[in-house]
């Protein structure tokens, strides 16, 4: 029964994941480059999938600015390496990676914010300002340094 709820906890995110990356490409690359909805599909799906994971395992240990460039990069090189193949020659793939690939990070700061609340929301997410300071050595008190100190 548990399994069915992380299953189920993570179906909502990756759908609004997988729809605000095909609504992207399909004004970027369907719009302004004359992508098919076939092509932009496939795109979207691999780096919905792909990002998805990535966000499940790195988001939790990261600052949001960093899962932002992680993801950036992630879609610039996705979009870029999968047009290559989806796209004619006469399509500038890499005007078209970058464009959307803006607009992708954008949007994921907002689905971060959505993950850490929602999907994330038992789980203690440690700074590492929190770890540095569990880290610290601490020194022992003893009794004898005490009665000590209470003879003099």
């Amino acid at each position: 029964m548990e399994d069915r709820v992380i299953i189920l906890r993570h179906v909502t995110p990756f759908l609004i994941k997988f729809a605000m990356t095909t609504v992207i490409l399909w004004i970027v690359l369907g719009i302004f480059y004359n992508a098919s909805i076939g092509n932009i599909l496939i795109i979207s799906l691999l780096l919905s999938i792909i990002s998805y994971i990535a966000d499940v395992f790195v988001l939790p240990n990261v600052s949001y600015f960093w899962a932002t460039i992680g993801d950036f990069g992630l879609a610039f090189i996705g979009i870029w390496f999968l047009g290559n193949y989806v796209f004619e020659g006469t399509t500038a793939v890499e005007d078209a990676a970058l464009i959307s690939a803006a607009i992708i990070a954008i949007g994921e700061i907002l689905f971060h914010r959505y993950m850490k609340q929602n999907v994330f929301e038992d789980i203690k997410l440690v700074t590492p300002r929190e770890l540095a300071i569990s880290n610290r050595l601490q020194t022992e008190f003893s009794k004898e340094l005490d009665e000590k100190d209470k003879k003099e």
